[in-house]
């Protein structure tokens, strides 16, 4: 099985979702899966 894929990781800085870079978004957006820890806001995660 010859599966690749990609790992980004994006750091949500202070926590709020105006302070993300827009590319920080677009990963976010394009992600299949999206792990976490307990860091990011709710704002960031309920968009």
């Amino acid at each position: 099985m010859d599966k690749k894929g990609t790992v980004y990781l994006v750091g949500s800085g202070p926590g709020g979702l105006s302070l993300m870079t827009k590319r920080a978004r677009e990963v976010l957006d394009m992600a299949e899966v999206i792990l976490y820890d307990q860091l990011p806001g709710e704002e960031i995660l309920a968009s």
